[in-house]
């Protein structure tokens, strides 16, 4: 049986999104089907199967330094988020994390009847989730350069964009985002 929600919101024109921690021997099938389908190219997980899908997020479970969610739209299965320490995962050696740095990663799951503003309210689901814990004063990605669609959301929830960092997997955008800049942006979205 799958873990109550850690954390719930509702946006008033999309309804409710909650996050859980992934169980990896349940959910295994249902990420593959995400992080293999062809929007989630920038995953790297394009060749995976449900078993190293389910090792992976078994990984992740164990690692004192990361953590992974499911995300539910209205109590369906419709987003994946990563929560990482960027001093000990991800960017060593490349960013100089602060206290209460945190990093992150999300993914929306494919559909065929998407919803507008689907995607910023799963940004700003987890942005909120994130900063729920007082220790949170700055969150950092690192997408992709190549993934204009992200940075235009990133920015739009208060990311500003750091440099662009070489990675073993990726070019990436090294961008930020404090508690005082996510808010602002959100008085801009009311």
């Amino acid at each position: 049986m799958s873990e109550a929600p850690l954390f719930t919101r509702t946006d008033p024109a999309l309804g409710e999104f909650s996050l859980r921690p992934v169980d990896p021997p349940a959910d295994a099938e249902l990420l593959h089907c995400w992080v293999t389908h062809p929007k989630a190219v920038f995953w790297l997980m394009q060749d995976c199967d449900p078993a190293a899908v389910e090792k992976e997020f078994t990984r992740i479970a164990a690692d004192p330094f990361h953590d992974a969610f499911l995300g539910l739209h209205n109590g369906s299965p419709a987003f994946l988020m990563e929560r990482y320490d960027p001093a000990h995962r991800e960017l060593v050696g490349i960013h100089t994390a602060r206290p209460g740095d945190v990093g992150m990663h999300f993914l929306t799951a494919p559909t065929a009847t998407p919803l507008h503003g689907f995607t910023l309210a799963v940004l700003t689901t987890v942005m909120e989730m994130l900063f729920v814990d007082p220790a949170t004063r700055r969150v950092v990605v690192e997408p992709d350069a190549r993934n204009t669609a992200v940075h235009a959301l990133n920015k739009a929830v208060g990311f500003e964009l750091r440099r662009t960092v070489s990675l073993p997997s990726k070019d990436a955008c090294l961008s930020t985002c404090t508690r005082d800049q996510f808010l602002a942006a959100q008085g801009d979205h009311r």
